[in-house]
């Protein structure tokens, strides 16, 4: 049989012709291909085994067509599903608003159910048709297939545009007068083992790293939990990778650990440190643990700390995760971590075109959860709360001696 294929030329002529040529010129390569030739056909060009059978019939009864008449008479074709049954759309709306989600001032929906289980409904109603027909219906009606978009970011609008106005004042203030400022958070939590790190790296072909197949705690090493300082000003980061939980104290110890290291000698004759952290997590604004030992570290280094968090789902605006933990991210993808020296020199290695340095300790330190502080403990906090914004801003001051 005669070997034919969608780009042969006979089918691309075949879509410029009007509806009884096509018809014929389908039947006329079906008796050309002899055997299998109208399914051939069908496949090739959508035309129904009984139009090409139609054809055929034509030809072999040498029936003539006057081309310059309507191919069609008035009103011919199928009739639109919803005029044959008008009261199906009535139905679909129906169906349609019980199980609607989204915005309902929108001018585009999406709905909940599959277009199976809304044909089946309307089947159950007397209607007759496929799930492909309620996909066409509800396409005419406004709505489409449509995937979760992130636009919810937490508080009201107002609120937020307040707080991130205040916050990058207080930035621009402290970096004018050359006191430090910090955007701080926890990396997630890592397993220390030969366990898959997701990322590509070239090796050999054929010469892939082997790792665990599944990453069961029972088989780590241990866990790593990476806490990071990054100084706006100074375009440097600190990590400090502890190995117990994320807790307050951890949190705390890893912003003095930065400033025993590197922010005391960045910043000699600083009076004052602003810390840019989430409302969540170990350092989140409700925490108590969290101004505790605030107060500590305040006492101890004798300046005052303060904290603007950043509005309720919008940690993606903290600096820190855009221009330090994104890079240490690409610096250790397709990696395993295999141990923790393997993770501090990962970390301390990452570098960017825009001068980033990264230093990065091992906190060995087994920092307990659950601790409870109690109403006397938390009323001594030398704590001032900031007239804009007052439930994201507050200021430490160190106790008077």
């Amino acid at each position: 049989m005669k070997q034919i294929g969608k780009d042969d030329l006979w089918v691309k002529m075949f879509a410029l012709q009007n509806e009884v040529q096509k018809r014929r010129l389908a039947a006329t390569l079906a008796l050309e291909l002899g055997w299998g030739g109208i399914t051939t056909v069908e496949k090739l060009t959508g035309t129904s085994h009984t139009t090409i059978r139609k054809g055929i019939q034509e030809i072999q009864n040498e029936e003539e067509i006057n081309l310059k008449e309507r191919i069609r008479k008035p009103g011919g074709g199928r009739k639109k599903l919803d005029l044959k049954d008008p009261t199906i759309m009535v139905d679909l709306e129906k169906i349609m608003d019980e199980n609607t989600a989204g915005d309902p001032m929108g001018s585009l929906k999406w709905t909940n159910k599959s277009t199976y289980n809304i044909a089946n409904e309307l089947n159950h109603k007397g209607h007759e048709l496929s799930p492909d027909t309620v996909g066409r219906l509800l396409k005419k009606m406004g709505y489409s297939l449509q995937a979760n978009v992130k636009t919810k970011e937490g508080g009201t609008e107002p609120e937020r545009d307040n707080q991130f106005r205040y916050l990058n004042k207080q930035v621009k203030d402290y970096i004018k007068k050359q006191d430090p400022v910090i955007s701080v958070d926890t990396k997630k939590r890592e397993l220390v083992g030969n366990f898959k790190n997701t990322g590509r790296t070239y090796r050999k072909k054929g010469e892939p790293e082997e790792v665990n197949v599944y990453d069961f705690l029972t088989k780590a090493i241990g866990v790593a939990i990476p806490y990071g300082i990054y100084d706006v000003s100074e375009n440097n980061g600190f990590v400090n990778v502890g190995v117990s939980y994320d807790t307050s104290e951890f949190a705390v110890e890893s912003i003095r650990r930065w400033w025993d290291i590197i922010g005391k000698d960045n910043y000699p004759n600083a009076e004052r440190l602003l810390i840019c952290a989430d409302s969540g997590g170990s350092n989140g604004r409700r925490r108590k643990g969290w101004k505790f030992f605030l107060q500590k570290l305040a006492n101890e280094i004798r300046i005052p700390l303060s904290v603007c968090h950043l509005p309720p789902g919008t940690s993606k605006w903290n600096k820190i995760e855009h221009r330090m933990f994104s890079f240490i991210s690409m610096n250790w993808k397709g990696k395993p971590l295999i141990n923790y020296e393997t993770i501090i020199n990962l970390i301390s290695s990452t570098k960017t075109k825009t001068g980033l340095t990264v230093l990065a300790r091992l906190d060995e330190k087994e920092y307990c959860k659950g601790r409870k502080f109690t109403n006397d403990e938390m009323e001594k906090l030398n704590i001032q709360i900031h007239k804009q914004c007052p439930k994201w801003n507050y200021t430490i001051e160190p106790w008077k001696t």
